[in-house]
C-alpha cells in the first residue's frame, strides 16, 4: 500500500521526530496493524458511500457488499448477485459460497485469506444495468484489499474489470485455468462463472479444472 500519511513511517520512527527521543522503532506487527486498520476504515466508508448511492436508493434495496478479509491475498469477483445475495446484501452468501468453502477445504487454502465481491453492487432487476459510478467502485474495493491475485468468474466480471483500466494493469484474456500477470502486485486467474456451475456436472467439472490452478498458485507462494 501507499503511505497513509496519518503520521507514521513504515521506515520506522515518526516524521521528523528527533533520534536523540529515544523512540522506540516501529516493528513488522505495528505496521501491518496499521495498514489492517486503515483497510477496515477504507472499506468501511465505501459500503457508507454505496448505501448512498442514488441507483441502489431507487430499487429500496440495500447494495450487495463485499465481504472477507479486508486485506486478503486472494480476491473473488463475480459479475451480479444471486436473489440470496440481494436478500442478505452480501456477496457470495448461498450456495455459491458453500461450494467455495468446500473447494477451499479441498485447495488446503484457509477461508481466511479471502475475499469476494460482485461487480454489480446495485440490486436492479438486470444487472447489465447497474449504475455505472456504482460498478466502477470495484476499482476502489481492488485498491483497500490489494490482493496478491484476483480470481475473475465469468466474461461480464471479465470484461468490467478490464473496463476498470487500473493502473499498470494488463489487459486479462478468457483464458481458463491460466495465470495471468494483472498489475505488477497481483495476478489473476479466470474461471467460468461459479452460479453456473451449481447445477449441471459438465459445467462443475469445467470450473474445478480452472479453479484448481489457484490452489497450485497458493501452495508456490513463499512461506512470509
Amino acid at each position: 500500500m501507499q503511505g497513509s500519511g496519518e503520521g507514521w513511517a513504515p521506515a520506522g520512527g515518526r516524521p521528523g521526530a528527533s533520534k536523540k527521543t529515544g523512540a522506540m522503532p516501529i516493528t513488522e506487527n505495528e505496521i501491518k496493524e496499521k495498514y489492517l486498520e486503515r483497510a477496515i476504515r477504507e472499506l468501511n466508508q465505501l459500503s457508507r458511500d454505496l448505501q448512498g448511492c442514488d441507483a441502489c436508493m431507487q430499487t429500496r434495496v440495500m447494495p450487495v457488499l463485499g465481504s472477507g478479509h479486508p486485506q486478503a491475498d486472494i480476491m473473488l469477483v463475480k459479475f451480479a448477485p444471486t436473489t440470496a445475495e440481494v436478500e442478505e446484501g452480501v456477496a457470495f452468501y448461498g450456495r455459491a459460497g458453500n461450494a467455495l468453502m468446500k473447494s477451499f477445504k479441498r485447495l488446503s487454502i484457509d477461508p481466511m485469506v479471502i475475499y469476494g465481491t460482485v461487480c454489480a453492487k446495485c440490486p436492479v432487476e438486470d444487472p447489465t444495468q447497474a449504475d455505472s459510478e456504482c460498478v466502477a467502485r470495484l476499482g476502489d474495493e481492488f485498491n483497500i484489499v490489494q490482493p496478491r491475485i484476483v480470481v475473475v468468474m465469468g466474461d461480464p466480471a471479465l470484461e468490467t474489470i478490464n473496463d476498470l483500466a487500473l493502473p499498470l494493469a494488463r489487459m486479462l484474456e478468457p483464458r481458463e485455468g491460466e495465470i495471468q500477470a494483472f498489475t505488477p502486485a497481483c495476478d489473476a486467474l479466470f474461471v467460468p462463472d461459479i452460479d453456473g456451475a451449481l447445477d449441471e456436472e459438465g459445467a462443475k467439472r469445467r470450473f474445478w479444472r480452472a479453479f484448481r490452478t489457484l490452489g497450485r498458485w497458493h501452495d508456490d507462494l513463499p512461506p512470509y
